[in-house]
């Protein structure tokens, strides 16, 4: 794919804040320039206005989902062109045969890896896009470890603010909150590694959309939820 020297952009759209930070974070090494948004709304008005080369999805966001905007995309006449990657948590069947006939190009599942992203791209945008993929593509074990430590960290400096909303949503029966905040937590606990966290949210995430489940059956598992990051908090800070 030639980019006639233009500096290549990338926009990533996603609502959880660690996915946007990792993911620029990742591609910091490269001569790309990479804009983040945090809604898929948001994300169709940013890709309107910076027609990128690439577009990095999360599926599930608030005001307009990934399925939903890819659809909206591909009858755009400026980004219909414009090759899409599926981030995602869940990549079951569904998912993936959703994204594929929206117009995904590929999907790469969570918890992201720098050469799973580098291997994604080069094979959307073509093998010589990254000129210095063999290169940047061997990690050292230190510097896996250390952005592995970065990561963890700022996915626990938000724990505390998270929690919060938790409790607020449910003494306050805030099901569109509580919707949000779960599903964030969902994506960037598994981006980190913490499966264990991000399958929890997946089940009260099932719950919470399930027209069988009560408030007492959500809010006792909202305080499994509430005790596993207790807990998880406890053994960062060892």
């Amino acid at each position: 794919m030639d980019f006639n020297n233009e500096k290549v952009k990338i926009l990533v759209i996603d609502d959880a804040d660690i996915i946007r930070s990792s993911l620029k974070k990742f591609l910091s090494d490269y001569d790309v320039e990479v804009e983040t948004c945090n809604d898929g709304l948001e994300g169709l008005q940013r890709a309107v206005e910076l027609k990128p080369q690439l577009i990095f999805l999360d599926l599930m966001m608030p005001n307009l989902d990934g399925i939903r905007l890819l659809r909206v995309m591909k009858v755009l006449e400026d980004l219909k062109h414009i090759p899409v990657i599926i981030i995602s948590g869940h990549t079951d069947k569904t998912n993936v045969l959703a994204a594929t006939e929206a117009g995904a190009e590929k999907i790469v599942s969570k918890p992201l890896t720098k050469e799973a992203l580098i291997k994604a791209i080069n094979e959307v945008l073509g093998s010589g896009f990254l000129a210095s993929t063999k290169k940047l593509a061997q990690f050292s074990n230190a510097e896996k470890d250390l952005m592995s430590k970065e990561l963890k960290k700022y996915f626990a400096s938000s724990l505390i603010q998270k929690k919060d909303n938790i409790r607020q949503s449910v003494v306050n029966k805030n099901m569109e909150l509580l919707k949000l905040v779960v599903h964030e937590l969902k994506g960037s606990s598994g981006t980190v590694g913490f499966i264990n966290i991000s399958e929890i949210c997946k089940e009260l995430e099932d719950m919470i959309m399930s027209p069988y489940s009560s408030w007492p059956l959500i809010s006792l598992k909202c305080d499994t939820l509430l005790d596993s990051l207790t807990e998880l908090e406890t053994n960062l800070v060892k």
